[in-house]
């Protein structure tokens, strides 16, 4: 239920803000996304699965706190992330 090496090195290739970076705001909710993404769809199949979903919100809720620095950081940053991820707020 975990993302792939290989996911997790494009992701933050792919957000990373200079060369080395893996734990800006960007990479670290773009990762947290991915591993939403992946238990959302178990979910799907296995609806009685109450331990998982209780590391799922979990993960939300980490996510939302980095998103919430970054708006208090540099609102630039975080309106681009949001847009780039394709989340609604």
């Amino acid at each position: 239920m975990s993302i792939t090496v290989e996911e997790k090195a494009r992701l933050i290739k792919e957000y990373a803000t200079k060369a080395g970076d893996t734990g800006s705001p960007e990479v670290q909710v773009a990762i947290l996304s991915s591993r939403i993404a992946t238990l959302t769809e178990h979910f799907k199949g296995h609806k009685n699965d109450n331990h998982s979903r209780r590391g799922l919100l979990m993960l939300v809720a980490q996510r939302r706190k980095l998103l919430d620095y970054l708006k208090a950081k540099d609102e630039g940053r975080y309106q681009s992330l949001i847009q780039r991820l394709g989340l609604r707020r």
